[in-house]
């Protein structure tokens, strides 16, 4: 799972899935809204380190990871 996360050819998958995944008409919007909804909250609210985003994009990171996976299994695999 580490080795997965870590490279770079698996993220180049998630940020190219990413787009077209939440433009399909095959993944419901309930789907897209756990992915996006949850991503705009964290980014609003206040921060737990101000002024660094790095916990801000590593959030954003693990959620595009769970919602790719997620919605190419459910819904693309078919």
């Amino acid at each position: 799972m580490w080795k997965r996360l870590l490279s770079f050819r698996y993220w180049g998958h998630v940020f190219r899935r990413i787009g077209p995944l939440l433009a399909s008409p095959k993944v419901p919007v309930r789907e897209k809204l756990l992915f996006a909804v949850p991503v705009l909250v964290y980014w609003v609210m206040p921060d737990l380190m101000p002024w660094m985003p790095i916990d801000d994009i590593a959030v954003t990171l693990f959620l595009m990871n769970i919602f790719t996976d997620r919605a190419e299994r459910k819904y693309l695999a078919r």
